[in-house]
């Protein structure tokens, strides 16, 4: 992982480029403390900010030159020891030994097509000096970062916002429906749109082509809702197994030390069972946040699980106080860029944190699982509306009986899953978020937000559909910005295997019923890895998240000045006067708009930096 800045402009001169180019690695320098590099050949300017993962020698360094190629790439393409094979029968040669060099002969021998077979994560920068063309494309799922600024065929790229700004192109015009969305949703970005108007994102799975200044956006690989899975259950056990340690192996790959986030949870002790049991018993290093005291979360008990089942484990805990998040939360807000929706994302800094003080630049994480695999509360409504469109009365109550028993709900709660999973069949899915959206502390802000998103529909199950959104549109963007920020402010690199497109397609292959199955979800989780898993892990009924006190007792202790003052500053922006009793109860111990509220913080705390 490392961070990649560059532009193609015939209007700048090589001397201002050159400076250009070194104010923008300046300010993502956390991303590649080991080298830094920059190559120019007007009107094409390419920076790069190393963090030595694979071949450490400065033979690995970029800009990296292939022939008649020069590349600057963030990311691994995990199978290149098996492309490299496949490459030199073509009689492709090779003097470094990662995966630098092995993407760019990919893209020599098979062109743009080259990125179809890729397994990893990358946003990456091929000038083909011959073509006078320069590609860039993005992973699948958009793991790695690509932000742009584009106009009348100037370009200019970069792996943080941050960068951006020292573009002569940049505009601090601040995109109003996207603080819209951020504020009534959480989301901190959406398709190609940032916090401000000027500033694209290049969607996952999608490649971007310059030539004679003129700029193509393609989109290269997509789910298949049409391919569906034929074998018995034990077949799509085995089959889940196979693709999951195959992930493992293969983002275990490195030549630095490795080192695993752990939560307690089904996912992250998933990854790190698997990791002990590939690495035979060799030393894993893990790493936890917790929180004690009234309505703190606590996973040590779950973690102490996995130490029994796997002693090979190092834990290293941190609990951050609430000195060290005041004294810490400027500098976590200008690594982010944008407003923090929640503060979950602290945690995950500290404990980035914690891993870069023992000496890790690679860790592995969960994120993907749930979107997958139908691991939230929401997918029931999902699941239950295709029963109900499907007349399969039998399984509603089949699922809703497991679901109280499990979860011990009362028949009110259940009655309410009901009345939401109806509401679910009737609408669709851009219909139910335009529902919350509308209707979550409407009138807070001044404008007529018509249309702000669109939700892509598809020909496949509304579960299907729900958990395709939650990856491209709705949370997984999100949970993978704040993952590669946090992460890369401790110049680490973090991996998600569970994100392993083929994977994700096999999942998207199952039956509704093979990912949750009597109110269990992850349900081909849980029983693929039995006895892989310690069974008090796999047979968990709560669904934590990263928990953190933050929205209540650090919004009422070290960091109440963020809800403090009348806001007046921002009234071009909200209805000042409809957020002063919001304020006035919380300081008086209400809880119930204490999320709204921490965003509402946080949007004025990033509007100040702006």
């Amino acid at each position: 992982m490392c961070g990649i800045v560059g532009f193609y402009d015939q209007k700048v001169s090589p001397d201002s480029g050159e400076k250009i180019l070194e104010k923008m690695l300046a300010c993502q320098s956390h991303r590649g403390p080991d080298y830094t590099g920059i190559w120019s050949a007007a009107p094409i300017y390419l920076g790069h900010n190393r963090l030595s993962i694979l071949d450490l020698s400065h033979a690995a360094d970029q800009p990296m030159h292939y022939r008649n190629l020069t590349m600057i790439f963030n990311g691994e393409v995990y199978n290149f020891i098996e492309l490299r094979e496949e490459l030199r029968a073509f009689g492709y040669e090779f003097h470094t030994s990662g995966d630098s060099e092995v993407i760019m002969a990919a893209y020599h021998k098979w062109g743009s097509a080259c990125v179809q077979r890729f397994i990893g994560m990358w946003a990456l920068a091929i000038w083909d000096t011959t073509a006078k063309t320069l590609f860039c494309s993005r992973d699948r799922f958009g793991i790695k970062p690509f932000h742009y600024i584009e106009d009348s065929g100037r370009l200019y790229f970069a792996s943080e916002i941050k960068a951006l700004k020292q573009s002569p192109l940049f505009k601090n015009d601040i995109n109003m429906t996207q603080v819209a969305r951020g504020l009534h949703l959480g989301w901190m970005q959406y398709r190609d749109e940032s916090y401000f108007k000027n500033v694209a994102i290049l969607p996952a799975a999608h490649n971007l082509t310059i030539s004679q200044g003129s700029i193509i956006i393609e989109k290269y690989w997509d789910v298949d809702f049409n391919e569906q899975f034929k074998g018995s259950f034990e077949e799509k056990k085995e089959a889940f197994k196979n693709l999951f340690f195959d992930s493992i192996k293969l983002t275990e790959r490195r030549d630095v030390t490795l080192g695993v986030c752990l939560s307690g949870g089904l996912d992250s002790s998933a990854i790190a069972s698997a990791l002990s049991i590939y690495s035979h018993g060799a030393e894993l290093k893990t790493f936890s946040a917790y929180y004690t005291g009234k309505d703190s979360v606590d996973e040590r008990p779950f973690i102490s699980e996995v130490l029994k089942k796997y002693p090979n484990i190092v834990p290293h805990y941190i609990s951050p106080t609430e000195e060290e998040i005041a004294a810490q939360f400027e500098k976590i807000q200008h690594h982010m860029d944008v407003p923090m929706p929640s503060s979950s994302y602290i945690s995950q800094y500290f404990v980035m944190q914690l891993a870069a003080k023992n000496g890790i630049k690679v860790v592995l994480d969960g994120q993907g699982s749930d979107e997958i695999m139908g691991g939230y509360m929401h997918s029931f409504y999902r699941l239950l509306a295709d029963n109900m469109r499907g007349g399969e009365f039998l399984k509603i109550a089949s699922t809703l009986k497991h679901h109280k028993e499990r979860q011990d709900f009362s028949f009110k709660k259940v009655a309410d899953i009901l009345a939401k999973s109806g509401l679910t069949a009737l609408k669709n899915e851009e219909s139910l978020y335009e529902f919350e959206f509308k209707n979550y502390f409407p009138g807070i802000l001044k404008g007529n937000f018509k249309d702000p998103f669109t939700l892509p529909a598809q020909k496949t199950t509304r579960l299907n559909e729900f958990l395709y959104n939650l990856i491209y549109v709705t949370l997984l963007p999100t949970l993978l910005h704040t993952e590669d920020i946090n992460a890369m402010a401790f110049s680490i690199e973090s991996r998600v295997p569970f994100l392993d497109h083929r994977l994700v397609q096999f999942c998207f292959s199952l039956d509704n019923e093979d990912k949750i199955h009597n109110a269990e979800t992850k349900y081909i989780l849980r029983k693929s890895l039995k006895g892989v898993l310690p069974d008090a892990i796999a047979d968990r009924r709560d669904k934590k998240g990263f928990v953190t006190p933050g929205e209540v007792k650090w919004l009422r202790g070290k960091l109440s000045y963020l809800v403090d003052g009348d806001f007046k500053e921002m009234s071009e922006m909200i209805e000042v006067d409809k957020i002063g009793h919001l304020i006035k109860a919380f300081k008086a111990g209400e809880n119930k708009n204490a999320l709204f509220l921490w965003r509402l913080a946080m949007l004025r705390s990033w509007m100040r930096t702006v």
